[in-house]
C-alpha cells in the first residue's frame, strides 16, 4: 500500500468513527492524557491523524464557515483561500459555457466556491488524498453532485476550451516560494496557460513577483479584514477592462485603473491621515483613489494620504493629527509624558524603523491607543502622533 493509500484509509476511517473526534472536542483531560487513553482503543496512526485534523477544524473556523465538519491536511489548510475570498472570485465564473477546471485544487476550497455559483466543476492535484478530501468537503456544502476529481499531472490536460482556476503549489521546496519560477507549476507554465486557455484566473501569493509578468491580464489584489490575501491574474474572457484591480473584503469595495494615468498629487498635512488598505497599495491605485476621494499625498514616496474635512470609505482608515514630532526618539518620549497612552500602534511604510525596540523607549502609562507613524512630509522624515477615528 502507498503513502497516498494509507493516508486516504486514514481519512475515511475518521469520518467512519467521528465518536472519536468528538471525544477530542469534549475532553478536559490533557492532550498527553487524552492521548494516551485513545491510544488504547484505537490504532495510533488514527488517533494522532484525529487530533490534527481537530486542530486544523479549530484555527480554520475564521476562515471557513463550516470549519467544524471540513477535512483538512496541514498544507492544503494553509494554502487554501478563504471562504469569503473564493466565493468573490466564483462570481467571475458565473457565465463558464462548460465545466471549470480547478487546477491544483487541494481540499477543494476554490472548487466549492464555484460549484456553489450552480456550476460543474472538475478538480485536478496531483495528490490522491487531496481529491478524497475534496470529495468530502463537497459534501459538507452540498455541492458533491457538481464536483468531478481528477488525479493526474494537469500538464497532461488539454485546457485550451475550457475556464480554469489554477492555484500552483508554492511549497513544493518544503518551504513557501516568493519567486514565481519556484512555484509549481512554474512562472513558464503559468505565462502559457494565461495565453492558450479560454479564460480564467491565477491565484498568486500577493507578495511574489507577479509585475510585469502577465501581458494582457488583469491582476485584482484581494485583501479581507484589512489583510492582502491573495493576487489573481485573469486572463482571457475573464479579464477585466483595466490591468489592476483593488477588492476589499468583506465590504466588496473594488477600484480599477491603469496606474500609469494617474500622477502623484502631494500636499501639506492636514487634520486628517489616512492608511490605505494595503490591497489599494499593492495593485498600485494609490493615486487612482487620491483623485476619486479627493485626497492627497503625504509625500510622493509615501503612500499615506491627508485631507482638512474627513472623509469616510471601506479603502482608508482614518485617523485624527493630534501632533507632528521630529523623528526624535527624545522628543517622542516627551510627547507621551505629556500626552500618557497605554498602547503605541507604530506605522511606517517607507523609514526603516524597528518598530518593537521604538515602542520599548516609549513610556506607556496611560490608557487608550495612540498610533505613531513615521512617514516622509515632502522628503524629510517627522513623527505624527494620531488617533484612530471609528468607521460610522
Amino acid at each position: 500500500m502507498t503513502d497516498s493509500d494509507s493516508e486516504c484509509e486514514t481519512i475515511l476511517q475518521l469520518q467512519q468513527q467521528p465518536e472519536l473526534l468528538e471525544r477530542i472536542l469534549c475532553s478536559d483531560k490533557s492532550e498527553l492524557k487524552l492521548q494516551q487513553t485513545l491510544r488504547s482503543e484505537y490504532p495510533q496512526e488514527l488517533v494522532r491523524a484525529a487530533f490534527a485534523l481537530c486542530d486544523l477544524r479549530t484555527r480554520a473556523q475564521t476562515k471557513f464557515s463550516k470549519a467544524d465538519q471540513m477535512w483538512f491536511d496541514r498544507q492544503g489548510f494553509e494554502q487554501s483561500t478563504p471562504e469569503e475570498v473564493a466565493l468573490h472570485k466564483a462570481q467571475r465564473f458565473q457565465a463558464a459555457p462548460s465545466s471549470v477546471y480547478d487546477l491544483c485544487s487541494g481540499i477543494g476550497s476554490d472548487s466549492l466556491a464555484i460549484a456553489l455559483q450552480g456550476i460543474d466543476v472538475t478538480s485536478v492535484d496531483l495528490s490522491k488524498p487531496a481529491g478524497l478530501r475534496t470529495l468530502l468537503n463537497a459534501d459538507v456544502y452540498g455541492v458533491r453532485d457538481r464536483i468531478t476529481t481528477q488525479q493526474c499531472d494537469l500538464r497532461t490536460l488539454d485546457l485550451s476550451s475550457h475556464w480554469i482556476h489554477i492555484d500552483p503549489d508554492r511549497r513544493s521546496s518544503h518551504r513557501r516560494a516568493i519567486r514565481l519560477e519556484d512555484y509549481e507549476p512554474p512562472l513558464e507554465y503559468l505565462q502559457s496557460l494565461a495565453q492558450t486557455s479560454s479564460a480564467g484566473a491565477i491565484k498568486l501569493s500577493p507578495a511574489s513577483n507577479f509585475g510585469g509578468k502577465f501581458l494582457d491580464c488583469e491582476i485584482e489584489l484581494i485583501s479581507l479584514n484589512g489583510e492582502c490575501k491573495e493576487a489573481t491574474v485573469w486572463f482571457g474572457d475573464l479579464a477585466g477592462e483595466y490591468d489592476w484591480r483593488a477588492t476589499l473584503l468583506p465590504s466588496g469595495y473594488t477600484i480599477s485603473a491603469n496606474p500609469l494615468e494617474h500622477y502623484p498629487k502631494v500636499g501639506e498635512l492636514s487634520e486628517f491621515l489616512y492608511d490605505p488598505d494595503p490591497a489599494i497599495v499593492r495593485a498600485g491605485l494609490v493615486d487612482t483613489l487620491v483623485d476619486e476621494l479627493e485626497l492627497t499625498r503625504l509625500d510622493g514616496a509615501e503612500e499615506y494620504l491627508t485631507s482638512e474635512s474627513l472623509v469616510q470609505s471601506p479603502a482608508i482608515t482614518a485617523f485624527r493629527v493630534l501632533a507632528v514630532l521630529p523623528n526624535n526618539v527624545k522628543e517622542m518620549r516627551k510627547y507621551f509624558r505629556d500626552h500618557p497612552a497605554g498602547e503605541i500602534e507604530i506605522k511606517c511604510r517607507h523609514v526603516p524603523t524597528n518598530a518593537d525596540q521604538l515602542r520599548k523607549k516609549l513610556p506607556r502609562k496611560g490608557k487608550g491607543r495612540t498610533t505613531l507613524f513615521i512617514a516622509r512630509l515632502q522628503g524629510k522624515t517627522h513623527a505624527i502622533i494620531a488617533e484612530r477615528i471609528s468607521s460610522s
